[in-house]
């Protein structure tokens, strides 16, 4: 995940904040310095990191928080308003068009992944957004983009302008400006062609389309992997184009996150969508707030919820909660759960999610997911009968289980130990639920 190196720094230096009894102008200089330098290490803009830092030291002097009890926190909260700043803390979502589409053109470099993104901006808008969209084929110099975005407007279930490629990106952006207005439509998104390197021919064209179906988003794809380099294709697309936002892709990679810090202060243009991922689903409007509290390690609960939300009805988890409380979770109930859990994303990526879960390697990320595709091996192999009552489980269909799934009798085992710590879990809750008292070994207890 972008930025975690820089978590992991930020962390350190607040660690060893927090075990001095009072902050001095020596030990906050010290600290100021270490942020510094890991501001620059995530490759953040020189003159970014001057200010961001000259910043922090101004705002501890004038609130006096070298005279406070707990001087830690209040700089933790001073350091995380300004990143929040410096990712964007003004409003800079997309606002909407009421009584017509909003159109956005998609802008960027050959090689950008950015008919995906098109894809992506498509799917995020019709099935989180709940927008009635339209995407639009304008980049006629690359058949297979024309091909790929037609394929990818079939998966989200999008309609789209493709009128190949003997017809000029002009005509085709200004067709799918009628269709959007005709068919009563929420959202135009227009993938333009781009080009190895920024230059005349393509800067003009992107001026006529602009002037033509004049767009009310212009969007740059910019790659986090790319550092300074992002910087620089911004500033360059907004002298031409003056850009209203930048869709910010690989932020699940392991890019230092520089871009994404320095982009906004340097050019003035905001990040509205990150790139979490490769699938179509793996993009996310971007709150710089939230932002700011997984860079400091605090979590991000708000997105956690949405995934929630995005996954997983309302109703349908009513019940199955009243079900699993009132005791009656059974094997398919546990499996319905960690396909849900599957289906929210990576283990680790949820994880960061939640504030103060320890940190997992890779590894045991990776241990963990292929436990949960063993588990669900193995209760795919039991009959109808033994999932709904585990308790039948004797040697004899455990053996036959083992065989059937290609697993041991002690794998077996362990899912159904699992299952029954879970259940008593669960009929501890219940009670507490029933007394108002927390069972013995539960937080705080």
């Amino acid at each position: 995940m972008a930025f975690e190196s820089l978590t992991d720094k930020l962390s350190l230096i607040f660690k060893k904040l927090k075990g001095q009894a009072r902050l001095t102008e020596a030990n906050m200089e010290s600290m100021l310095k270490e942020i510094r330098v890991a501001l620059l290490e995530a490759d953040v803009n020189y003159k970014v990191v001057k200010e961001f830092v000259n910043n922090v030291k101004e705002k501890a002097l004038g609130q006096d928080v070298l005279s406070k009890l707990n001087p830690s926190q209040m700089l933790v909260k001073i350091v995380h308003d300004e990143l929040e700043q410096l990712l964007g803390a003004e409003d800079s979502q997309i606002h909407y068009q009421n009584n017509k589409p909003t159109i956005i053109m998609l802008v960027g470099l050959q090689g950008s992944g950015k008919t995906t993104t098109a894809g992506k901006l498509a799917y995020l808008h019709k099935n989180k957004l709940n927008k009635k969209v339209l995407l639009a084929a304008c980049d006629v110099y690359r058949p297979a983009a024309i091909d790929q975005l037609d394929q990818i407007a079939k998966q989200v279930g999008v309609p789209i302008v493709n009128m190949g490629t003997n017809v000029s990106p002009i005509e085709i952006a200004i067709k799918a400006k009628e269709k959007a207005y005709n068919e009563h439509l929420d959202v135009l998104i227009i993938d333009t062609a781009g080009r190895l390197q920024i230059d005349e021919p393509l800067m003009k064209e992107l001026n006529e389309i602009k002037d033509k179906v004049n767009p009310d988003e212009i969007i740059l794809l910019v790659d986090a992997m790319a550092g300074q380099d992002a910087v620089n294709v911004a500033k360059s697309f907004d002298e031409q184009l003056s850009l209203t936002g930048c869709v910010m892709s690989k932020l699940d990679g392991d890019a230092r996150g520089g871009a994404a810090l320095s982009i906004r202060h340097m050019t003035g243009v905001p990040i509205k969508f990150s790139g979490v991922g490769e699938k179509i689903t793996d993009l996310d409007v971007f709150h710089p707030d939230r932002m700011a509290d997984r860079i400091l390690g605090m979590g991000d609960i708000m997105t956690l919820v949405e995934k929630a939300q995005e996954e997983i009805d309302e109703k349908e988890a009513r019940k199955t909660a009243s079900k699993m409380m009132s005791g009656k979770f059974d094997l398919n109930d546990m499996l319905e759960q960690m396909r849900k859990v599957q289906k929210m994303g990576s283990l680790g990526g949820l994880l960061k999610l939640i504030p103060g879960m320890p940190k997992i390697t890779p590894e045991q990320q990776a241990a963990g997911e292929k436990q949960m595709k063993l588990f669900e091996t193995i209760i795919n192999s039991m009959t109808p009968e033994e999932r709904h009552e585990p308790e039948i489980l004797k040697f004899s269909r455990k053996n036959r289980i083992a065989k059937g799934s290609g697993t041991t009798l002690a794998q077996i085992n362990q899912v159904i130990k699992k299952y029954e710590q879970m259940k008593e879990m669960l009929k501890q809750m219940e009670s507490y639920k029933k007394t108002g008292r927390m069972p013995p070994g539960f937080p705080g207890m």
